[in-house]
């Protein structure tokens, strides 16, 4: 059993298999209700304030407001780690990166990836003969052994890490700039495991949203008469930023604005074309990020408002997604969810209702899928641990209270970002141990922790439970439950 989630992986199954597969008998036959679609959106870098459903200016986001009017509206959507390859990897198992051992992100000289052991929600959906795609930026290792076509995926279209993992990155004029230090080779797509262009350009970029957007449409027409799983990583809204010509210029925040329009459009074009082949009423669509945005691209990069800081630390900003989900008939149109949910909670939520068995080894999501009938239903989660920096606890939290440990994190202190995609260079300074109310403080402004500590005991004793499981590298300790990333030769 895992501690971290306060049930086990039998009950799940059990519960699921109780609620939403009991036979209905007809003409003497036992029927299970259909088994629904599955597309899940995953933006790049974005943040909490850069979509009209969570109050962005200058943008204008029409298919995203119609999808928040049509479904549900997260507000305290939590990634497991505020980084490409880890938030990816949490997403895929249901697990915290640190369990799968997959943390930062993957350079295209790593030669490591996301275990072939572990279960993706590619493979959880192939028990039940699902046709799976992934259209977008994959980043959980780039050898085939470790690609999306051996990870569950029948199909796959686009970057296999970041999109400035290239050597046309822009240098900055500061000798102390760390940003673009790296000297990248050329950077491939791909379709499946064949590389189809051996050196993306800009003009290759401008094009990826709507390369990622006709396969998926194409994806939903071509299957619309089975069950399928959609996965579309967009490589935007990641530096460097690429638009197509029909998005250029309509933004009143720049290029930035444009980007993330483009990015509505894709969304639009994807749940029209479910429409069009009917199969809108049985498919649940998410719509979220994998962190925050990255804050020294100034204006480049997104905003977190109110939420403090960005990508790259554990703080709100990071780690908190803008969040929207949309299933009609299971989820109350023009709703909003204010409870600690996860990207680790949609792997058991599609196991539950597709009575898909769970893998043998522990996971850390839990299902919600309760809460989207109802959000304010209870959920099965009383903490959850936020972790960076190759495997270090930098804090914990239940629904109201975050306790953060000490460690040191990138800040631009009060300084503004960069111009024109060249980044300023972050500071780094030491948290001290602190306690935020989040219900009265979303932007962790007030430390509490010398009001508070029967909250602080509390939450630090559950913090060592965690560091049993999971280990803690900032103090050396290996947790028993941690299983190895994927490497190849």
């Amino acid at each position: 059993m895992n501690r971290l989630q306060g049930f086990t992986v039998a009950s799940l199954v059990l519960a699921g298999a109780i609620f939403f597969f009991k036979a209905e008998q007809c003409r003497g036959e036992t029927k299970l209700p259909e088994l629904p679609n599955f597309v899940v959106i995953f933006v790049d870098d974005m943040g909490y304030n850069d979509i009209g459903p969570f109050g962005a200016e200058g943008i204008e986001t029409p298919h995203l407001d119609q999808m928040a009017a049509n479904g549900m509206k997260f507000t305290d959507f939590q990634v497991s780690s505020a980084v490409c390859s880890a938030s990816r990897a949490a997403l895929l198992t249901g697990c915290y990166h640190t369990r799968v051992s997959v943390h930062g992100a993957y350079m295209p000289a790593r030669k490591a990836g996301l275990h072939p052991d572990e279960m993706t929600l590619a493979e959880l959906c192939k028990q039940k003969n699902y046709a799976t795609a992934c259209f977008g930026k994959w980043h959980l290792g780039h050898h085939p052994p470790l690609m999306p076509n051996a990870q569950g995926f029948d199909e796959y279209f686009g970057l296999p890490y970041s999109n400035d993992m290239w050597p046309y990155q822009p240098k900055s004029a500061d000798p102390k700039s760390k940003i673009h230090s790296f000297d990248f080779p050329s950077l491939p797509l791909y379709e499946n495991n064949t590389v189809v262009n051996a050196d993306v350009k800009a003009e290759d970029q401008a094009r990826l949203t709507t390369q990622y957007t006709e396969r998926a449409v194409d994806f939903i027409e071509r299957n619309s008469d089975k069950p399928f799983l959609l996965y579309i990583p967009h490589s935007m809204v990641h530096v460097p930023l690429y638009v197509s010509d029909k998005f250029k210029g309509k933004s009143e925040r720049g290029l930035y604005g444009d980007v993330v329009m483009e990015i509505d459009w894709s969304v639009g074009q994807i749940t029209e074309a479910l429409k069009k082949n009917g199969v809108a009423d049985n498919t649940l669509v998410v719509f979220t990020s994998d962190n925050g945005p990255w804050l020294n691209y100034g204006d480049h990069a997104g905003l977190a408002h109110p939420l403090r800081e960005g990508k790259g630390t554990m703080f709100e900003g990071g780690c908190r997604v803008p969040t929207i989900m949309q299933w009609p008939g299971v989820i109350p149109p023009g709703s909003t969810c204010d409870q600690l949910v996860s990207s680790i909670d949609i792997f058991p939520t599609i196991a539950n209702r597709i009575g898909a068995t769970l893998p043998d080894h522990p996971i850390d999501g839990v299902d919600i899928l309760s809460v989207l009938k109802d959000p304010k239903a209870k959920i099965d989660r009383k903490y959850f641990f936020h972790y960076y920096g190759g495997g270090q606890l930098h804090a914990v939290r239940d629904q109201r209270w975050k306790l953060h440990f000490a460690h040191q994190y990138r800040t631009l202190g009060g300084r503004k970002g960069g111009e024109n995609g060249l980044p300023v260079n972050y500071d780094y300074i030491k948290c001290e141990p602190a306690l935020y109310d989040l219900d009265n403080d979303i932007g962790e402004t007030v430390n509490l922790i010398e009001a508070h500590p029967d909250i602080v005991a509390r939450l630090k004793k559950a913090a060592d439970v965690c560091r049993a499981e999971l280990g803690d590298k900032h103090l050396g300790l290996k947790g028993e439950g941690v299983r190895p990333a994927g490497k190849v030769e």
